[in-house]
């Protein structure tokens, strides 16, 4: 993106709903991984979180208060969550110490679910703003051809 560049309504909707979509993604991966006790790296499954900008500031490389450009969204990343890994009692697990203590992922099926219903709200209102925006681009070319 060229830096000053200001995007299209379209596009900025587009953005917010690749960026919420991937957000539901990972909620899904974190809910379907929520008991996994031993994952490919070793040791139980670490939630993972993403990470928005602002396309504007990511492009200038800055953060900018009250700018009248517009940029959209972009996912910077996917990042582990560095909350603690609760440890449950359950001696005949495979995984179990010699305590009897496994650690399970730091997943919360609650939070999941939050996170789930409002990236979905979210992309609701992107794809609402998108329809919105094309017709409202459909009134007006009808407005310039003379028919209404």
């Amino acid at each position: 993106m060229q830096v000053g560049r200001t995007l299209s309504t379209a596009e900025i909707c587009a953005s917010g709903l690749a960026a919420e979509r991937q957000r539901m993604e990972v909620a899904a991966n974190n809910i379907a991984n929520a008991n996994s006790t031993r994952t490919p790296q070793g040791g139980p499954y670490q939630r993972q979180q993403i990470v928005f900008s602002a396309a504007y500031d990511a492009a200038l490389g800055t953060r900018t208060r009250g700018a009248s450009k517009l940029g959209g969204v972009q996912v910077v990343g996917i990042q582990d969550d560095p909350a603690e890994m609760p440890r449950v009692y359950q001696p005949g697990h495979p995984d179990a110490d010699a305590e009897g203590m496994v650690t399970m992922p730091n997943v919360k099926l609650p939070s999941e679910m939050v996170d789930l219903v409002t990236a979905s709200r979210a992309y609701e209102a992107n794809l609402r703003a998108l329809r919105t925006c094309r017709e409202m681009t459909e009134q007006t070319l009808s407005l310039l051809r003379g028919t209404s």
